[in-house]
């Protein structure tokens, strides 16, 4: 019989502090929606740093990961959208 040791993985349980700088400007379900595929009730448990039993939860590495890029994203994004201000006007409709 073959015994696998499974090295269990560290946690990041403090991301709603490490996000206090934008975490009332941020649509965070959004995030959980287009980032992750979930519901805004796993992603509002990994911010807190439990598990759905009340347990220690919080973000794998992976998952921290994922957020760091959606994160940038959303800033590129906004930073396209703040260069458009100063773009020339159009007559082009809205779309």
């Amino acid at each position: 019989m073959e015994v696998v040791a499974r090295q269990k993985q560290e946690k990041i349980t403090d991301m709603k502090k490490r996000m206090r700088d934008i975490y009332l400007a941020v649509s965070w379900r959004e995030i959980s929606r287009t980032y992750f595929d979930k519901s805004v009730s796993w992603f509002q448990q990994k911010m807190y740093g439990i598990d759905g039993n009340g347990g220690v939860g919080g973000f794998t590495p992976e998952e921290a990961d994922k957020l760091y890029c959606a994160l940038n994203d959303l800033a590129d994004r906004i930073r396209h959208a703040a260069d458009n201000i100063k773009a020339p006007a159009t007559n082009a409709p809205f779309n």
